[in-house]
């Protein structure tokens, strides 16, 4: 079971998002059969084998065992993911592109963020195919700007330490080399409790980090 599946085939996207289905895979985060979700959600068995077909077609769920029960064949299936993310790619021409956005918006990160959903799921699966390793970089930090003059000189530093490492590491002819994409991004953090509708202010930082914390991780798979 992998930690996060990309969706990016829209019937499957349709199959996920149905409440009656999402919750029969929530059920599933273990093996359980027909009967067992059933008794779990309080559905129909009926009912439950026909959403549990639809997810299995749409690779959704995955038989992970079969044993005999009462003279029959009991199928125990599994999702295939603790949780999922839909790819702009399941909306097709209306899915999320940089290209058709404003660069200087908010949302021109939203877009960025769902190209970055939409490439790496789809290297993350050619690279499990073929069993091989994926590599990739992840940052992760929070921090408490004192007034917007240091935001802007924090930016600032960042742009140009960014500049200085891409100009020093980018080569265009090198035999064997391999294109990478970098995103840097920074949001305000929601205010704690807002629902997400309403706008966010910049809180302080979550009680158990410090502005100095940084979350690093390097993917190799």
């Amino acid at each position: 079971m992998l930690d996060v599946e990309v969706i990016e085939d829209a019937a499957a996207a349709v199959a996920a998002l149905d409440p009656v289905r999402a919750a029969v895979l929530a059920s599933l985060a273990e093996p359980g059969s027909a009967t067992t979700v059933a008794r779990q959600l309080g559905l129909p068995r009926q009912k439950v084998n026909y959403h549990l077909r639809t997810l299995e077609e749409h690779g959704l769920v995955e038989l992970v065992a079969q044993r005999p029960r009462r003279g029959l064949t009991e199928r125990l299936l599994q999702a295939t993911a603790r949780s999922y993310v839909v790819s702009p790619g399941a909306l097709g021409r209306n899915g999320a592109d940089p290209a058709r956005t404003d660069r200087l918006s908010t949302r021109y990160l939203i877009a960025v963020a769902a190209r970055l959903v939409a490439e790496v799921g789809l290297l993350a699966r050619r690279a499990e195919a073929a069993g091989q390793p994926l590599a990739t970089l992840t940052l992760d930090a929070e921090l408490r700007f004192a007034s917007a003059a240091d935001r802007a000189a924090f930016t600032a530093e960042l742009t140009d330490a960014v500049a200085s490492l891409v100009a020093r590491y980018h080569d265009e002819t090198a035999p064997g080399g391999r294109p990478h994409r970098l995103v840097v991004a920074a949001h305000p953090l929601p205010a704690p409790g807002a629902p997400p509708s309403e706008p966010g202010t910049t809180p302080g930082t979550t009680p158990g980090t410090t502005p100095e914390s940084i979350a690093a991780a390097t993917g190799e798979g």
